[in-house]
């Protein structure tokens, strides 16, 4: 579950706005703005006024889960870190998301527009996870996941293991070979 930091910024960021151009909608001071991405500002009424100078409402929806956005700040963070094996099992936690739910439920996990992570390979990851997910219940994919930065110019992999061999087309899933990331189809097999 994306707390209301990520939330807002991810609209705000999806709609291609400034903090100012969104104090300017909402009617808010950019400071107030500033101080909820940040998480320093969070209440409701303010939350719902930001998300709403966006276009965006918040609805709930019955799970306890971390979606998309979340799980890309948190990769973000790890790679900040240089400890890509948390990266990866950040990656891992919202592959076993999206697969614990069905439905309407596993597409608002893929709906919000995550933060780029700093990383393209990964950016790319996120949304090949996200369109094998929803794919594979006919869920129709966010727009974000076909934008030109979640797409590589040349196949790679995430370069989490350095010893890990580069795994044959055949190994890899559609979704991640489609955006030019190359891991192996059993990374993702829960255990």
């Amino acid at each position: 579950m994306a707390d209301a930091s990520t939330l807002i910024r991810a609209a705000r960021r999806s709609r291609r706005l400034t903090q100012e151009q969104l104090a300017d909608r909402a009617q808010v001071d950019q400071g107030s703005v500033s101080r909820s991405e940040r998480g320093r500002d969070a209440g409701f009424s303010t939350i719902d006024r930001l998300l709403a100078g966006t276009g965006h409402r918040l609805y709930s929806a019955p799970t306890r889960r971390d979606d998309a956005s979340t799980a890309a700040a948190e990769i973000r963070q790890r790679l900040r870190e240089r400890d890509k094996d948390r990266a990866l099992r950040a990656l891992l936690q919202l592959n076993d998301n999206l697969l614990a739910e069905h439905g309407l439920v596993r597409g608002i996990l893929g709906l919000a527009e995550p933060e780029l992570t700093g990383d393209s390979a990964w950016d790319a990851a996120i949304a090949a996870l996200v369109a094998w997910h929803l794919g594979a219940e006919s869920i129709p994919v966010p727009a974000w996941v076909d934008q030109p930065d979640r797409f590589l110019t040349a196949p790679r992999t995430l370069d989490v293991d350095p010893a890990d061999p580069v795994p044959p087309r055949s190994e890899v899933p559609d979704a991640f070979a489609k955006r030019g990331v190359l891991v192996w189809r059993d990374t993702f097999a829960s255990v």
